[in-house]
């Protein structure tokens, strides 16, 4: 292991998972960032013993596009709360007919698509380039792996997320691009992942396929991923449960020191 043990773990997703905390939430906090404010209150309880803080992506009720998310406030206020790692759930569509809807997938790299977003905290005066060769934390990922093999809900691994920038599903013509290089798509990893990095959080994203992407022929309908998503929150809860507490331990990865040769 290296560095001091985690005490308090970040998790962004939907308002199917924030039932882990319990209710209501031990606390909630309003916090003002450089970068504006971030999509909601953030609310903080424990799992497991360990304090977790929970921000709804999208608002309260799902009312923030994906291309509307201030990542750069929400990253840095969970951060400033004290958050050591980010945990993610994300809706992802499948580009392969072998991630069926339901599947639950650990990505471990991605493919940037978005256009209009601001993908880093260093704007001006000093400047970085931080290595993303390897995105996610390996250690949050060890421990995912196992808790989904656990349970019963493995992930599939070593699979690429292309980001688009949404709010709109794909073309076929997009789509049968995309499934030359990537497994499947979303609209929210990018710039979360990146604004993580800069930050020196330990970060990982735990998707769940929720559709077919419209290569397969069946245009995406809004309600059969709302249909998905709800059969699957269950579990994913389940697995956040047992999750969370393992990761206050010594993160055994360098995503603490990702400025360190960075600069220029």
């Amino acid at each position: 292991m290296t560095g001091t043990p985690r005490k308090i773990i970040g998790v962004i997703g939907g308002s199917g998972i924030q039932g882990i905390l319990g209710a209501p939430a031990k606390r909630s906090h309003k916090v003002a960032t450089p970068w504006g404010s971030p999509s909601g209150p953030i609310e903080e309880g424990e799992v497991g013993g360990v304090t977790v803080l929970f921000l709804a992506r999208h608002g309260p009720g799902h009312t923030i596009p994906p291309h509307r998310v201030n990542y750069r406030a929400n990253v840095d206020a969970l951060r400033s709360l004290g958050a050591d790692a980010i945990v993610t759930v994300s809706s992802v569509g499948s580009l392969r007919e072998e991630l069926a809807p339901g599947t639950f997938v650990l990505p471990s790299q991605f493919i940037d698509f978005t256009k209009n977003r601001p993908t880093t905290f260093y704007d001006g005066g000093r400047v970085y380039h931080v290595s993303l060769a390897d995105p996610f934390c390996p250690d949050l990922s060890r421990h995912a792996v196992a808790v989904g093999r656990e349970l019963g809900t493995p992930f599939a691994e070593g699979k690429t997320y292309v980001c688009v920038e949404g709010p709109r599903f794909s073309t076929r013509a997009e789509s049968a691009f995309f499934r030359g290089f990537a497994d499947i798509i979303g609209m929210t990893l990018v710039p979360e992942v990146t604004l993580a990095r800069e930050r020196g959080l330990c970060y990982s994203c735990l998707a769940m396929v929720t559709d077919y992407d419209v290569w397969a022929d069946r245009p995406v309908e809004t309600k059969e991923i709302l249909s998905v998503m709800r059969a699957n929150s269950e579990k994913m809860g389940s697995i956040l449960s047992r999750l969370l507490p393992r990761l206050a331990t010594a993160p055994d990865c360098t995503c603490a020191r990702a400025l360190a040769d960075a600069g220029v």
